[in-house]
């Protein structure tokens, strides 16, 4: 078991996701606020507008939690994970909820004996694609894999893996910048 003392997750988000993980533990509701916390994020990654609303400090707690009540409605999202996404727009914590979500799923993933990777592409990936990844990740690590994507144009082509504190880059934009490096040390 995974208690809130895991040295996994730290600082603000760390603590209130350590705390949401022992209340969630203690209804036997981990998997399921770790999913309706996963659709909030899936909401953020998705709408600009949403993020704005998140990350702007000019909205009032009220405004921002009848907001986020209406979407997480639409969405399907409740349970301890609504009530946890209101209590942190009620405590004026909403702008890091991104971080309490990812070291609550840092904290799911210890609990089951997983790894928790992020993945960086320049465009979505395939279903088949992830699975690849993951399996490859697995044979890697020697442990199950809990991936999340994300979409980043920027970097080109290629990815971007982070498993706990390691990180291959493997883009097209960093293999660029080391070639321009490289090209300048020649002139």
């Amino acid at each position: 078991m995974v208690t809130a003392t895991d040295q996994s997750v730290s600082g603000v988000s760390g603590r209130y996701a350590s705390a949401l993980f022992e209340l969630a533990s203690e209804a036997e509701s981990v998997d399921e606020t770790g999913t309706g916390l996963k659709a909030f994020q899936a909401l953020l990654d998705s709408s600009e507008d949403l993020t704005r609303l998140v990350r702007s400090p000019v909205f009032s707690a009220e405004d921002q939690i009848a907001a986020l009540e209406a979407i997480c409605a639409k969405a399907g999202i409740d349970g301890l994970a609504l009530s946890f996404i209101k209590l942190v727009t009620k405590n004026r914590r909403l702008f890091s909820i991104a971080d309490m979500i990812k070291a609550y799923g840092t904290l799911l993933a210890t609990a089951k004996g997983e790894v928790q990777a992020e993945v960086t592409s320049a465009e979505n990936l395939s279903d088949k694609h992830v699975n690849d990844l993951k399996a490859a990740l697995k044979a890697s690590i020697g442990r199950d894999v809990q991936l999340s994507t994300r979409v980043d144009p920027s970097i080109l082509g290629g990815l971007i893996v982070k498993v706990g504190s390691r990180m291959m880059d493997n883009s097209l934009k960093t293999k660029l910048q080391n070639l321009k490096i490289a090209m300048k040390g020649t002139a």
